[in-house]
């Protein structure tokens, strides 16, 4: 039986969310050049009421370059919006990919049905994700591409929990062999417009409960 996101959201209390632009400016000197491939954008984030209220977040993807990603918050939960590039579609559907995956097919109920596809979003090129690893609720750190400083080898990129080493593809989806269980959640969202994104809300043909995911 899926649990409650009330259920699943009792790992390591909020500081390492809460504290998520502290973590991260902190990691600057350990991941090198990655980090600025991660812009964490205060100004596309909301207000505190609209976080306190726990509503819908709006976004124009349109201003992140591609192979780039940004942070936002919703429910305070850190939201990864990756742009992803030509090259990063094409490794989410190769074989060497997909045959390193627990879960390739999303089978597990982390998304709703609108982003169960192999790109697990609505529009290929951008990928939504909640940010917090589905092992002990830590941050993974964003890895687009494979590279010299890759922290481990034989592995496309994607996202890496430096916690306890759990590793994710570029869609979020998990690795074999790793502690973390299931894919990284994908939040409700849809797309208000071309380049605009709301998320925290189903689109209009969709009544999907979010509290229906396997764990946060």
């Amino acid at each position: 039986m899926a649990n409650s996101a009330s259920t699943t959201y009792e790992h390591p209390e909020a500081p390492s969310r809460r504290d998520f632009l502290y973590i991260a400016t902190a990691t600057v000197g350990a991941v090198g050049a990655v980090a600025t491939l991660l812009p964490l954008v205060d100004q596309m984030n909301p207000d505190a009421s609209t976080l306190a209220a726990g509503g819908p977040v709006d976004l124009d993807v349109s201003k992140i370059a591609e192979g780039a990603q940004v942070v936002v918050y919703w429910r305070q939960h850190p939201i990864f919006v990756f742009h992803r590039s030509k090259q990063t579609l094409a490794e989410l559907q190769s074989s060497q990919d997909t045959s390193l995956l627990s879960d390739p097919n999303s089978e597990e109920p982390q998304q709703a049905p609108y982003a169960t596809n192999w790109n697990r979003s609505i529009k290929p090129e951008y990928g939504v994700l909640i940010g917090i690893c589905t092992h002990l609720g830590c941050i993974p750190l964003f890895y687009p591409n494979p590279s010299a400083i890759t922290p481990v080898a034989d592995w496309p990129g994607g996202y890496f929990c430096p916690c306890h080493g759990s590793k994710y593809d570029g869609a979020g989806r998990v690795f074999s062999g790793v502690p973390a269980p299931y894919n990284l959640p994908v939040p409700p969202y849809y797309f208000v417009n071309d380049t605009t994104i709301r998320i925290g809300d189903n689109p209009p043909d969709s009544n999907w409960n979010f509290a229906s995911i396997r764990q946060l």
